[in-house]
């Protein structure tokens, strides 16, 4: 029997990180050269310790200005995100640290962080077209224990990037991934920030 949404997440937490927990594994990770998941690979390992980077760096760097984090304040019920990453993944390397961000501004909202390929049953889902894109936060009214809204793999305004170079070349390019880390970090996070605001049960 398959089990409802919100059990299948509930078994996939036994096995969660907390984000502080999570920079750890992908900082030990980094360091000896490999990634979470059941494949090894140097490419792998290589993105893993690019994310590493760039976590640090945002962790240090992001900022939120003082409407939105009044806002963030505001949330007065316990949402709980639930989220599938991997270590290798780039469009998870900026949204993570603004998650966590929100989490630190309003102890109401939870954050846990699950892998993917350990997870498959959750994962499948929550699909996004059709495929296992990561990151993807699922959110969950905990007083109703529901699955209340969904975010991922990437903003909107990352999303029409993508789907406009999509539209023209057919797939996406090293190049154009390389282009789409350009416009997170000028972007500064602001497009995840508005993007997740519009999760919270607002007044």
């Amino acid at each position: 029997m398959e089990l409802l949404q919100e059990d299948s997440i509930a078994e996939g937490l036994k096995n969660s990180f907390s984000y502080i927990e999570y920079r750890t594994l992908v900082s030990e990770l980094a360091e000896k050269g490999a990634s979470t998941g059941p494949e090894q690979t140097e490419a792998l390992s290589q993105y893993t310790q690019l994310n590493n980077s760039r976590m640090r760096r945002w962790d240090k760097t992001l900022k939120f200005t003082d409407e939105v984090i009044q806002k963030i304040k505001a949330v007065d019920q316990k949402v709980s995100w639930v989220v599938l990453s991997e270590s290798w993944c780039g469009d998870a390397s900026p949204a993570l640290p603004v998650m966590h961000k929100f989490t630190e501004i309003n102890p109401n909202i939870s954050l846990s962080i699950i892998l993917r390929d350990e997870n498959l049953n959750i994962m499948d889902q929550f699909l996004t077209n059709g495929g296992r894109s990561i990151p993807k936060l699922i959110a969950i009214n905990e007083k109703e224990n529901k699955v209340v809204a969904t975010w991922g793999p990437r903003s909107k305004k990352a999303t029409k990037l993508v789907e406009d170079y999509k539209t023209a070349y057919g797939k996406l390019t090293p190049e154009f991934k390389q282009d789409l880390q350009i416009f997170y970090n000028k972007d500064k996070g602001q497009s995840i920030i508005k993007d997740l605001l519009e999760l919270l049960p607002l007044k």
